[in-house]
C-alpha cells in the first residue's frame, strides 16, 4: 500500500492559495481516481483508499495547519501501515519557478514548514516529495503574506496543466517509483 499526502491549510479562506497547491493535486487525483476523502477516525485528515494502478493507494489531505502536517501524516502511516518508502507528500516550493514540478527521494525541508512539520515527526528525511514551484514575490512582498496568496490571473490559466503534471508524476511513481519519476518530470524543459 503506498500513501500520498498532500499538504496545504484546511479552511475556505485558504482554498486556492499558492500554500495549498498540494492540496489542489490530492484532491484533482482523487477526483481522477473516484476515491471519496472522508474524514478519518482519530487522525485530523481527509483519506480515501483506491486501486491505483497495480495496488492500493491511500490519498490523504491533513486538517491540521501546515506546521503541524506530520501530526497526520504519521499517525496516517501508522493506521495504514504503509513504508516510508512508500509515502510521497505533495507540497508547494518557493525556490522553484513557477510551474515547475520536481520529485525528489528524500532531503532536507528547503525551508517548507509543512515538509520539516513530515520530518521531525518521522525523525528522518526518507520519503519522496513532490515540490510544485509558485514562483518567489516581489520585492518588498513577505514570503508569508506571499505563499498565502491567490494566484494571478495569467497563473491560474496554467494551473490545471499543471496540476495534471503533478498528477502524471504521482502516478509515475506509483508505478515506478521516485527515480522514474524523477527522470521524466524534473527536467526544465518540460515547465509548460
Amino acid at each position: 500500500m503506498k500513501l500520498i499526502v498532500g499538504l496545504g491549510n484546511p479552511g475556505l479562506s485558504y482554498a486556492g492559495s499558492r500554500h495549498n497547491i498540494g492540496f489542489e493535486v490530492v484532491k484533482y487525483f482523487a477526483k481522477l481516481k473516484k476515491v471519496v476523502l472522508k474524514k478519518e477516525k482519530g487522525i485530523k485528515a481527509l483519506s480515501g483508499k483506491g486501486d491505483i494502478g497495480s495496488g492500493v493507494v491511500v490519498l490523504s489531505l491533513p486538517l491540521t495547519f501546515m506546521n503541524l502536517s506530520g501530526e497526520a501524516v504519521k499517525l496516517l502511516l501508522k493506521k495504514y501501515r504503509v513504508a516510508l518508502f512508500d509515502l510521497l507528500v505533495v507540497c508547494d516550493d518557493l525556490d522553484l519557478e513557477f510551474g515547475r514540478i520536481k520529485m525528489r527521494p528524500s532531503g532536507s525541508s528547503a525551508g517548507h514548514r509543512g515538509i520539516d512539520s513530515v520530518i521531525n515527526s518521522l525523525n528522518t528525511n526518507e520519503f519522496s516529495r513532490l515540490r510544485i514551484g509558485i514562483g518567489r514575490p516581489n520585492e518588498g512582498i513577505k514570503t508569508s503574506d506571499f505563499v498565502l496568496s491567490r494566484f494571478n490571473r495569467g497563473e491560474k490559466a496554467d494551473i490545471p496543466e499543471i496540476i495534471d503534471r503533478a498528477v502524471a508524476c504521482c502516478s509515475k511513481w506509483i508505478e515506478e517509483g521516485a527515480a522514474c519519476a524523477m527522470g521524466s518530470f524534473n527536467r526544465k524543459d518540460i515547465k509548460k
